[in-house]
């Protein structure tokens, strides 16, 4: 026997379902109830209850898509009506009613979630700060079938995934009582494949959240971030008919010829958001078009809601998984995550944002002659709200390009990031090797400006001053950067973090660091460091038990120093876990800056097995603080050369000193500098003279026929040199003027006090005192006062004289750095080899002949470079008198601070001395007081 198509849509309707499951907003045709009512047929009375069979191949054999076209029943009158002529005949055959619900559910709930979505309104609009999850709470809440159909969805195509999870952590691990997980761990790479095909399924939210979680190695497993990776390079397009009419509807055109003279027939890269085409203007100009995914900025934000939704559920899940306990915080922690990531997908839908800063950008680098780098040239009058027209760049990516210009490129990338994140305050978000392209005339170029990063000044000096401390090695301090960084709570106190037992891991960690390599020259070096300590003949096995056993022990010993019983503790991990989620915290700004990072890494590593990208911030740093004037960046530096944060001598004028600065005040040698004194560092002055140098060659140019060494040697003679100052220039001169100072208190020292002549005159003015001593007969001959005036007066001169000139600790702290400078530079000046040329044909050798300068082929290409000449030249045509001035200034105000500290003079003779000098000063070069 056969249905009826419409009492079998009648039964159903019954099942629970509405005409929703059928018919899109769009699709939806009105028909009156009369005209329902009418087309519906009544069952016959005499239907036989057909066999599950027949129902079976009924319901297989069904054309939904026939059932979506004919069924008119689009209202509740509708409704009732039909089932109210069907009613009675479905009552008598209760079997036939069951069998139908039970074959057609399936049917009809996949009908339900495929049926077509309507992405035609989102709840906020694009930009970077539009991203509302109230206002979007409101919007989905008043239409919760379009979310359900969406977590439906999501369930359907993630639930062989997660079975297979909960399959090998509970049946295979729990159950199997396998405490090692080990069939988790070998199903990994299976796994990790199928959640990457699961995020091009799941549609371009899936898809940025799948790029976003590649480089979060701390929320999943490597081998699931490796594969994710791939997200970045292979993203399914959209059809081209519909990126043509989003092209003609933005451009108000009925035919793309009125704006281009040609356009590729397929985009020739896709990304989540939207996908670029190459075309030609009508000028013969080449472009880049990139085209957004119709319904995108909806689709992102009903998942992202959904996200919201779930995200509690989920924390619980794996908390349980991991056996912890779930508190309020770690399901706030989650949602705060997903809100992050909301602002910034949301901020990509904004074409208009993405413009304003590609241009930016490329402003911001040729303010700061970073020739190097750049962005491409919007087409202005051809950006829209889902369309942005740019110059085509010819080039390679840089992970690919075999140049041999590639390693000083990445170089370039790093102080390009570093610049954006410490200086400009706009940070590049989405730096995937894809993004990053090495342009045929050898400069980086740095695509996709959709998602950037504010970095507020305040944090830029924060992280600087960390910078400073990890170069330093001055680890005491990092917990006061914490704190500055957000690293933490703002109820944490200073003195909880330092006794937390961090500065010994961040000691470690940046130590290996520093030493290159990336995680797998860690890994090796770890283990090393493991078979020393643990013993080189255990297993891995073994090895792995032992760190394990001791990293408890150690836990067990911070946890009792910090009040807490472990005899109570029945799990000592878990109890650690909860403390440092209590202590630290991860700041959303730094997901963007470690993925930034962590991209730029793995091209060094891919070019140099022993890169340290920790090495290639510091050029970038040496450049930074030789130039920026502001207090805290020059307390940096002072802190990096070894100098206390204020001078000694109260030279250095500054105010409004923010709390980051006790970070650097004692300098390299931590507190203990202000007790001990501090003095410059020879070695790390040149060694930030070396990295300012390659950081302006690097970045000013490409770096062709030496072009990037005279930029350096222009770059440095101004730093030296310019009218205007810099901090470097600052901290020389003070130092240069304590330097000559001591110096020439040590030679009128040697002259004055130390040399035999000074002895002889010296005991030859003693020798009347001492004989009147001697003879107390002759001693009363002599009143008071001649015996004062031509006896004492002259016996005491040289005692005065030896006061004055006294070595003080901080003269010999100076003289000991006059030393190690001279001999740091000589020993790159020295030429040996004329030297010892010299010496054959001389009998008495090479000991009387001077040291010559060494002059390398890269600066002699300078000194013969006539433009480089002339600026040089007119540098020390300005600068010289001008650092003469200064220098003079420094040698009064030295003086003036020795008057004020003289052991001998009296109170007013100090004071006078002291004004004194300070005018003179003045006079020659007016103090200034430095403001932040």
């Amino acid at each position: 026997m056969k249905f009826s198509m419409k009492s079998l849509a009648a039964a159903l309707l019954l099942a629970g379902q509405s005409s929703h499951a059928f018919h899109t907003p769009n699709q939806r045709i009105a028909t009156s109830t009369k005209s329902s009512t009418t087309n519906l047929h009544s069952f016959p009375t005499d239907i036989q209850i057909p066999s599950l069979d027949s129902i079976s191949a009924t319901l297989q054999n069904l054309d939904l898509s026939d059932l979506t076209n004919n069924l008119h029943l689009s209202s509740p009158e509708q409704l009732s009506a039909a089932l109210t002529e069907l009613a009675p005949t479905l009552l008598q055959n209760p079997w036939q009613i069951a069998a139908i619900a039970l074959f057609s559910s399936g049917a009809l709930l996949t009908a339900f979630i495929n049926s077509p979505d309507d992405y035609s309104d989102a709840p906020f609009a694009p930009g970077s700060d539009t991203y509302d999850p109230v206002k979007a709470n409101e919007f989905y809440s008043k239409r919760p079938l379009m979310v359900l159909k969406r977590i439906l969805r999501l369930t359907t195509l993630t639930s062989a995934f997660n079975t297979g999870l909960i399959f090998d952590w509970l049946v295979l691990g729990k159950l199997f009582k396998d405490e090692e997980f080990s069939a988790l761990r070998k199903n990994e790479p299976r796994r990790a494949k199928e959640a990457l095909i699961l995020c091009t399924q799941l549609g371009p939210t899936f898809i940025k959240l799948g790029q976003a979680l590649s480089i979060r190695t701390d929320l999943v497993p490597e081998m699931y971030a490796l594969e994710l990776r791939q997200l970045q390079d292979a993203v399914p397009p959209f059809n081209s008919d519909e990126a043509r009419d989003v092209l003609k509807t933005e451009f108000g055109v009925s035919n793309l010829d009125q704006i281009f003279d040609t356009i590729s027939e397929e985009p020739v890269a896709s990304a989540s958001i939207g996908q670029v085409y190459r075309g030609k203007l009508k000028d013969g100009k080449d472009v880049a078009v990139k085209v957004q995914r119709p319904g995108i900025l909806a689709e992102i934000a009903l998942d992202l809601h959904v996200l919201r939704l779930l995200t509690p559920i989920q924390t619980q899940l794996q908390n349980m998984a991991n056996g912890q306990e779930t508190v309020q915080e770690d399901i706030d922690q989650g949602i705060a995550l997903v809100d992050e990531w909301g602002r910034g997908f949301v901020a990509e839908t904004d074409y208009r944002l993405e413009a304003e800063n590609t241009i930016a950008f490329g402003a911001a680098m040729r303010k700061r002659a970073l020739d190097a780098v750049c962005a491409p040239a919007v087409v202005e009058d051809l950006v829209r709200d889902k369309v942005l027209v740019t110059e085509w760049v010819e080039g390679t990516r840089l992970d690919r390009d075999a140049s041999p210009d590639v390693p000083r490129l990445c170089g370039v990338a790093i102080n390009a990031y570093l610049t954006m994140l410490l200086d400009t305050g706009v940070l590049h978000c989405d730096p995937h090797p894809g993004n990053l392209l090495r342009t045929t005339d050898g400069k980086l170029c740095i695509l996709d400006w959709g998602m950037t990063l504010s970095v507020p000044s305040d944090l830029q000096y924060a992280l600087l001053e960390f910078i400073a401390h990890i170069n330093t090695e001055n680890y005491d301090d990092i917990p006061q950067d914490f704190i500055n960084l957000g690293f933490s709570p703002e109820d944490v106190s200073l003195e909880r973090l330092q006794s937390s037992g961090i500065t010994e891991g961040i000691s470690f960690a940046f130590r290996q660091l520093s030493k290159g390599g990336g995680p797998k020259k860690m890994q090796e070096r770890v283990k090393e460091e493991f078979l020393e300590r643990y013993g080189s003949d255990l297993s891995d096995n073994e090895l792995r038990d032992a760190a394990r056993a001791d990293m408890l022990e150690r836990m067990e010993e911070q946890l009792a120093s910090e009040g807490v019983d472990v005899k109570g503790v029945t799990n000592v991990m878990e109890e650690m876990s909860k403390r440092n989620r209590e202590l630290f915290a991860l700041p959303p700004y730094v997901l963007y800056v470690a993925r930034a990072f962590s991209t730029l890494e793995g091209i060094g590593l891919s070019i140099d097995e022993d890169y340290a990208i920790v090495q290639e911030c510091y050029p970038y740093l040496a450049g930074r603080l030789f130039t920026d004037k502001s207090p805290r960046a020059k307390a940096a530096l002072r802190g990096m050369l070894g100098l206390s944060m204020d001078s000694d001598d109260a030279t250095t004028h500054t105010s409004n000193v923010s709390p980051g600065l006790a970070a650097v005040k004692a300098g390299v040698n931590g507190s203990e500098a202000n007790e001990k004194g501090s003095s410059l560092s020879p070695k790390k002055l040149l060694e930030m003279t070396d990295n300012f140098a390659s950081y302006t060659a690097a970045t000013a140019t490409v770096d062709r026929d030496g072009e990037g060494r005279t930029a350096a040697a222009k770059e440095f003679a101004k730093l030296l040199l310019d009218k205007e100052g810099s901090t470097l220039q600052d901290i020389l001169v003070e130092e240069a003027a304590k330097l000559s100072d001591a110096a020439t208190r040590n030679l009128l020292r040697q002259a004055l006090v130390e040399s035999a002549f000074a002895k002889t005159i010296a005991s030859s003015l003693r020798a009347p005192r001492d004989a009147l001593e001697r003879s107390e007969q002759l001693a009363s001959l002599l009143p008071e006062n001649i015996r004062k005036a031509i006896i004492d007066s002259p016996a005491d001169f040289p005692k005065l004289v030896d006061d004055l000139l006294s070595i003080t600790s901080e003269d010999e702290r100076l003289l000991s750095t006059a030393r190690e400078l001279q001999e740091a530079i000589g020993g790159r000046l020295e030429n040996s080899s004329l030297r010892s040329a010299l010496a054959d044909n001389l009998s008495d050798g090479a000991s009387i002949i001077p040291s010559t300068p060494d002059i390398s082929p890269g600066l002699q290409s300078i000194v013969s470079d006539a433009e480089t000449r002339d600026f040089v030249v007119e540098q020390l045509r300005f600068g010289v008198p001008l650092l003469g001035r200064r220098f003079g200034a420094g040698l009064f105000r030295r003086a003036a601070y020795r008057a004020m500290n003289s052991p001998v003079l009296s109170e007013d003779a100090r004071k006078q001395l002291s004004d004194v000098n300070n005018r003179l000063a003045d006079a020659i070069e007016p103090a200034v007081t430095t403001k932040e």
